[in-house]
């Protein structure tokens, strides 16, 4: 399977992990699912087993939190990846008080030499009203520049409207 990543971006409940799934699996399994997410309460926890459900069988799940970079660098080249979501993976750094600049150029550098189909989903967060507090607008441009960087080294982009995936790239 050809090296290439696809970057997979649109608001919430857009349908982006959906539309990411359906590429993923359209492709032989196994599959590999990278989580980002941290079921710090009910409500997370209850996301985190909705999307488990919803995968079903042929995935294998590998968390990476925070340590993102050092899993993508891992992983057996050819095999189909999903990572899930990178504005998790931004907040875990932000809420850690890591470098979230030198983070993201470490990320974006790791995605630029995607070793097999690699699918990435991110939130678009910068359509709506500005923040009301410092925290949120430095979490909405941290993402925007992280969402630019990943769609500059990407081969595909696509945009998640309403269910509706559309090719930007």
């Amino acid at each position: 399977m050809p090296d290439r990543l696809t970057f997979i971006i649109g608001g919430a409940r857009s349908g982006k992990s959906a539309h990411a799934e359906k590429l993923v699996t359209a492709l032989p399994a196994p599959w590999i699912y990278i989580a980002t997410a941290q079921a710090y309460d009910d409500e997370m926890r209850e996301r985190i087993a909705h999307h488990r459900a919803r995968r079903g069988e042929g995935w294998e799940t590998a968390d990476a939190p925070l340590d993102l970079v050092e899993l993508l660098v891992r992983l057996p080249a050819g095999r189909p990846v999903l990572l899930d979501c990178l504005t998790l993976w931004l907040t875990n750094h932000m809420l850690a008080e890591h470098d979230v600049e030198a983070e993201c150029a470490r990320l974006t550098a790791a995605l630029s030499k995607p070793r097999g189909p690699w699918f990435v989903v991110s939130n678009e967060v910068g359509l709506g009203i500005v923040p009301d507090n410092a925290l949120a607008r430095r979490f909405r441009d941290a993402a925007g520049r992280l969402n630019q960087q990943v769609a500059a080294v990407a081969d595909d982009v696509v945009l998640t409207v309403a269910g509706l995936p559309l090719k930007v790239k």
